[in-house]
């Protein structure tokens, strides 16, 4: 199809033009029923639709965090399930339902909680200089890089905030009994003198003597076991905006005239850091209500006024700001326009270490305490200057990727028989690799020879047969990559003979662990009848919290016996580690925790059983919303 394409470029684009104009009549009717069609969407929620776009979009973001945190240990099709995108769209459909929640309620947060959690984004807050003051230009840099401005940033934490405040209040709300965290308690901290004797597999191995016959059975019955991955030697270039400039570094010079020409972007308003303590006062609170949170904010005034050393502690034991409070009440350092305008009025007359009257704004009666205030000014351009390099640098990358760019996609394109012309044409360096359709583990997940896109071309039959260049692939952050293989092997399974030495290793392995298995139960038999403890190892102490580096099954199984019997056995089938039987001696007891351990465990039930409430009030909010799941992507089936 491509040769075709490539040898008639003037009839496709004939072709293209009698195709593309009369289906631009088209759209209007196909969005029209689209309205109706469900195939566009994965569900609704109170009537309104969630696309397949968004899931998509979701999805995406997903396998990029989990890229990130496993590392070289990601493996996409792990994600790849009908039982995952199914979580996923279920996870669309329980956020759907508490934003819906959180707009009945007119849930908000104040400007300032917005500004903290900014900045306790950690690639934010690495963009503050030593004086408080944010990047401005690296700051809408980063944000272009992820598709967003700093509006849309500022809208969606606000948000994610206002939602997060109905499961806040559940999870404050939780209580757990001390009697109850005491008993839970002694349970977890319970230990158990145990002896092992362990049966491995290895040491069966001599008895482990499979006939040819029993290879060959086993071989036929687990070929794919033994399969050599279809792979191809490619070639390939990449094109990437820091590459292409590291040729031309700015110079000092081009530094000064662009602190020059952008003076106004260096200059510094005047900041206050302050904290404050919040009384609430709900916009729809009666007369007296207000009265009475009026009341309750000059009580704590009175306080602060008596003890303004304790501001902190006060606000910790007062403030209703769930953003502020557990800090002592602080909000950080702020400019003008970042908070509301009471708030701000009253903030920026006071000297530090100064404390204001009541302040009323939308939220509530505030206290202030200003804790430092920096004056307005200018950066010296020495200040600035490794940022300016680095933005030169960014723009003069971004300049010439946008310069190069197409041009390269139609060379490689073009002059689809080699990699050779393009790798000229713009200085780049040819590598080479072997790839197999799955990402590599032994890679960074960023690296090129990663991307599920390049892969992709890479196995396709214009790569592979025709021996064409792949089409130039964005993976992304300014970067294309083009692929040539030069050879090709398809996925194969060698013949018995040639790895009949591998087949015997897992047969040997298979039956030495049967053998330890049998061997282990019938001395369990044995024990379980004699009570003895001939052949066990020395007696350890372990508990749920400390194994003393027994399996997971082992304590699983020990806690499980009687503690009113003993001694007592338990055989436990460690799977290829073979068998162990484990001799319970005695039960130890802890004794009473103290109240410092006590209340810690109190707080940790409690946590539990917020989470659980909250999960409770999610279902019962999914109960009373209208739910549709349609088709889940990458299915055949509809949901239930």
């Amino acid at each position: 199809m491509l040769d075709f394409i490539r040898n008639h470029k003037r009839l496709m684009q004939v072709f293209l033009a009698l195709f593309i104009l009369p289906g631009l009549g088209l759209v209007g009717i196909q969005g029209f029923r689209g309205f109706f069609d469900n195939a566009a969407n994965v569900a609704s929620v109170n009537g309104r639709k969630i696309t397949v776009q968004e899931f998509d979009s979701a999805q995406r973001e997903q396998l990029d965090r989990m890229r990130q945190m496993l590392g070289a240990s990601f493996d996409p099709k792990m994600f790849d399930t009908e039982a995952s995108r199914a979580a996923l769209i279920d996870s669309l459909v329980q956020q759907r339902i508490t934003t819906d929640e959180t707009r009945r309620e007119n849930l908000t947060v104040p400007d300032a909680s917005v500004q903290q959690a900014l900045m306790n984004i950690p690639a934010i807050a690495q963009l503050r200089g030593a004086d408080g003051h944010i990047d401005t230009d690296a700051y809408v840099k980063l944000l272009a890089s992820q598709g967003m401005t700093p509006d849309q940033l500022d809208v969606r934490i606000r948000f994610e905030l206002a939602n997060s405040q109905i499961s806040d209040s559940i999870m404050k709300s939780a209580f757990t009994p001390k009697s109850l965290a005491a008993h839970l308690t002694a349970i977890s901290e319970q230990t158990r003198t145990v002896q092992g004797l362990a049966f491995h597999p290895i040491s069966y191995q001599q008895k482990a003597q499979p006939t040819d016959d029993q290879l060959k059975q086993y071989y036929d019955a687990h070929k794919a076991d033994f399969q050599t991955p279809e792979s191809a030697q490619i070639q390939y270039v990449v094109l990437n905006g820091d590459a292409l400039a590291a040729a031309t570094q700015p110079t000092d010079a081009d530094a000064k005239q662009f602190y020059d020409d952008n003076i106004k972007n260096f200059k510094t308003e005047d900041q206050v850091r302050a904290s404050h303590i919040l009384i609430t006062v709900p916009k729809n609170a009666s007369d007296a209500d207000r009265a009475k949170a009026k009341a309750k904010a000059e009580q704590i005034l009175a306080q602060v006024r008596a003890h303004p050393e304790q501001f902190a502690d006060l606000a910790k034991q007062n403030s209703q700001d769930p953003g502020s409070a557990d800090k002592g009440g602080d909000l950080g350092w702020f400019g003008h326009g970042m908070m509301v305008k009471p708030f701000e009025d009253a903030a920026f007359a006071l000297k530090p270490n100064q404390i204001s009257d009541l302040v009323q704004s939308d939220f509530g009666y505030h206290i202030i305490k200003v804790t430092d205030v920096k004056p307005a000014g200018t950066k010296s351009f020495d200040e600035v200057k490794a940022s300016i390099m680095t933005t030169l640098k960014a723009q003069q990358a971004q300049k010439l990727y946008s310069q190069d760019a197409e041009p390269f996609t139609n060379t490689v394109y073009e002059q689809a028989d080699s990699l050779k012309p393009a790798a000229d044409k713009f200085h780049l360096e040819l590598k080479t690799a072997t790839v197999t359709r799955t990402p590599n583990p032994s890679l960074q997940p960023t690296d090129p020879l990663n991307s599920p896109k390049l892969l992709t071309a890479v196995f396709a039959d214009d790569s592979i047969v025709k021996k064409h260049n792949t089409q130039a692939i964005d993976v992304g952050d300014n970067t294309l990559v083009s692929a040539h293989v030069m050879q090709y092997s398809p996925a194969a399974t060698p013949a018995f003979d040639q790895v009949k030495d591998k087949v015997r290793d897992k047969v040997v392995a298979d039956q030495s662990a049967t053998l330890a298995k049998q061997d282990g139960a019938a001395k369990l038999a044995d024990f379980e009848k004699s009570k003895t403890a001939d052949g066990f190892g020395s007696p350890v102490n372990v508990s749920r919290g400390d194994a003393q580096g027994l399996p997971p099954a082992a304590i699983d199984a020990i806690f499980k016996l009687d503690p009113n019997k003993t001694p007592a056995y338990v055989g436990v089938d460690l799977g290829k580690d073979g068998y162990a039987i484990y001799r319970l001696n005695t039960v130890n007891t802890p004794p009473t925790p103290d109240a410092q351990r006590l209340a810690a465990a109190q707080q940790q039930l409690s946590q539990m059983t917020g989470q659980a409430d909250v999960q409770a009030y999610l279902v019962s909010l999914r109960a009373r919303s209208d739910v549709k799941l349609y088709k889940v992507p990458g299915s055949s089936t509809e949901q239930n």
